[in-house]
């Protein structure tokens, strides 16, 4: 971890970060989780979760920019092949809004 490192990152498990995921584990469990001191980024290294956003406008390190990017097309796809299931809730039209979601959070981390 270096701290003359001026740039902001986003955590390696980028659909995992953030204080929305938190909050949701947090609805399930019961219980507040506490936001990590030091995360693995996008880019391999260890920063202070201070350093990092799940915001595409924030992140300034190139590297890790794209990994997100990556992320976002790749979670993307895999919910476009899955599509709607027989004995799932969810619709055609919900998956479709989430794939929609998912690339425009990879548009804006590539832009």
């Amino acid at each position: 971890m270096s701290e003359t490192d001026p740039h902001i990152h986003v955590e390696r498990k980028v659909l995992e970060a953030g204080p929305t995921a938190r909050n949701l584990i947090s609805s399930m469990l019961g219980r507040a989780i506490d936001a990590p001191s030091v995360v693995t980024t996008g880019c391999g290294l260890q920063v202070p979760y201070a350093m990092t956003s799940p915001r595409p406008e924030s992140v300034t390190c190139l590297a890790c920019r794209e990994h997100a990017h990556r992320e976002y097309v790749r979670f993307a796809d895999q919910f476009e092949r899955m599509g709607p299931m027989p004995d799932m809730s969810i619709t055609g039209g919900q998956i479709a809004e989430a794939v929609a979601r998912l690339r425009d959070m990879a548009k804006r981390f590539s832009g």
